[in-house]
């Protein structure tokens, strides 16, 4: 079968793997739509941490965006899985230590990332085999695009959720990316006034078309008060600003990560009495996102720029951007027929 393989810093080819067999307890899934992030960005440039930590090491199969159906199982799988329109889990945990028997397994310490980490190879290919505890199925209304959508909405719901966010509450999302705009539409959906704040005017152009009234650069940005403050850029400066800006007795929410520390004053969290929370993957949030999808409260399709072939991403993922590409920060690649 084919897949992409990133061969080492800033190299990526589409290559023929041998296909892979459901072991006890897994399925395959034929991949019908993956998408590509920022991740999958930093895998191929050779900045990801997890080269450092030996988490990772080249060749590397990405891709961990996808939907596809299942169309083989390993003993011990039921056999309605066979057929079924799927996502899955990004986060593959021991399943036998501490946190994984309390639900935690993103956070095991013996967990696989598909298409991230060493041994578990991604989706962006024809084929992936996954633990069956990992699907979770799509119904008919959430579509190929929607399931691929599932992946990066579910670290936004989960985002969302942490605000705890009340209608007509005022949400300040920082960096209108993949993420900060998926956080903005569950904010929206959940009743609260959003704001976006962002830097490049092309980005911010972009959230407008989205149905988003209020969009800022840091020299514009009004001096309100803010119930929850979504932190989803990469800038280093911006936590701590996030600190400064929400309102006493709020909440902060952490799910964006910066190439470097990011500096932020504890006693300012304690003296505001604010609640901090930090989210690092859409594991506990992938059923309300497809739920959402599925009942079309939140759709991420606009965020799509692009629907591309294998072929077509070592180019993508070198900075080329497809001619007639949109303007959305999301490109896909289309894969089964």
């Amino acid at each position: 079968m084919k897949a992409l393989v990133i061969t080492g810093p800033h190299q990526a080819e589409v290559q023929d793997v041998d296909a892979p067999v459901a072991a006890p307890g897994e399925v395959v899934v034929d991949v019908k739509r993956a998408g590509i992030c920022g991740t999958d960005m930093e895998l191929f440039t050779g900045e990801m941490a997890y080269y450092e930590t030996r988490h990772t090491s080249f060749p590397v199969r990405i891709g961990h965006e996808w939907m596809g159906v299942v169309s083989q199982i390993g003993d011990g799988v039921d056999a309605s899985w066979l057929g079924a329109r799927v996502t899955g889990d990004t986060m593959l945990g021991c399943g036998e230590c501490r946190r994984c028997l309390q639900g935690l397994q993103h956070v095991c310490d013996f967990r696989g990332e598909l298409g991230i980490r060493d041994g578990a190879p991604g989706a962006l290919a024809e084929q992936v085999a996954v633990p069956v505890t990992s699907l979770h199925r799509l119904p008919d209304s959430v579509d190929d695009a929607m399931g691929a959508m599932v992946e990066p909405g579910g670290n936004a719901y989960r985002s969302v959720e942490a605000a705890s966010l009340r209608p007509g509450d005022r949400c300040l999302v920082l960096g209108p990316g993949t993420i900060g705009l998926l956080c903005g539409l569950f904010a929206k959906a959940a009743g609260a006034e959003v704001h976006l704040l962002g830097r490049s005017e092309r980005s911010l152009a972009f959230a407008r078309t989205l149905g988003f009234e209020h969009v800022w650069t840091e020299e514009t940005l009004p001096e309100l008060p803010w119930d929850a403050v979504i932190e989803a850029s990469n800038a280093q400066h911006l936590p701590a600003k996030a600190v400064d800006l929400v309102e006493p007795g709020k909440r902060l929410v952490y799910v964006g990560l910066a190439g470097t520390p990011s500096l932020v004053d504890t006693r300012e969290i304690a003296l505001k009495d604010v609640t901090a929370v930090g989210i690092l993957s859409a594991s506990p949030g992938l059923a309300g996102t497809i739920q959402s999808y599925a009942t079309f409260a939140v759709d991420p399709r606009p965020l799509i720029a692009a629907t591309l072939t294998l072929e077509d991403l070592p180019a993508v993922l070198a900075g080329h951007r497809p001619v007639g590409a949109g303007s959305g920060p999301k490109f896909h690649v289309a894969i089964g027929g």
